[in-house]
């Protein structure tokens, strides 16, 4: 799993939109430490948690499972694109046939669970996939063979309130174990003023 920060916020915008309810601008320290602590006093302390809705994050997220895509998926408040399937399963064609012990080559494609007979299976799964492909399925048709494993990537952009709820559900050791993963790779690149808005268990 990848993550790239593509873009964010600066904290002066969030402190700006903050400023307006009170017009306030003139205690504003352009973003310094009068400014995030307004930020945090106002969006976490006192709940006022539109205000976080200013801050907002863009990353580039690559080599996840489809089956963390569906768990994105329940988080209304972000914005997704996804490799499509239509035009990328292509990559498949070109490949030789798979044995249920390549973990290593199929690993380019599958996210491997280090259980070794889902591994075998997410294989077998895949195999499946290309011979159908090999045998000129169209890709619509065929990606209804796509294993839960199946690596996909996406650009994912979210607000810092919802970042938040995200983070306090998915770093829970009750949330997929992917998706722990990414919960922790997504506060690790946040930017380092940042991180003291949100929590990662």
């Amino acid at each position: 799993m990848k993550i790239t920060l593509l873009q964010h916020t600066s904290l002066e915008v969030c402190a700006s939109a903050i400023r307006t309810c009170w017009q306030s601008f003139d205690k504003s320290d352009g973003g310094g430490e009068k400014d995030k602590e307004l930020i945090d006093r106002v969006g976490n302390k006192f709940k006022h948690a539109s205000t976080l809705e200013h801050l907002v994050y863009t990353f580039y997220i690559q080599d996840i499972s489809r089956a963390l895509l569906q768990e994105l998926a329940r988080h209304r408040l972000a914005s997704l694109s996804v490799k499509s399937t239509r035009y990328t399963l292509k990559e498949l064609k070109i490949e030789d046939s798979f044995t249920c012990r390549e973990f290593e080559r199929a690993s380019k494609y599958l996210v491997m669970t280090g259980q070794e007979k889902v591994d075998e299976m997410s294989i077998k799964a895949l195999e499946n996939l290309r011979l159908i492909l090999k045998e000129g399925i169209s890709n619509d048709k065929a990606k209804y063979c796509l294993p839960e494993s199946y690596k996909t990537e996406l650009t994912w952009t979210i607000n810092a309130r919802s970042l938040q709820n995200f983070l306090t559900l998915r770093s829970s050791k009750s949330a997929l174990w992917e998706i722990q993963i990414l919960a922790h790779k997504l506060y690790e690149n946040l930017p380092f003023e940042h991180q003291y808005l949100f929590t990662c268990d």
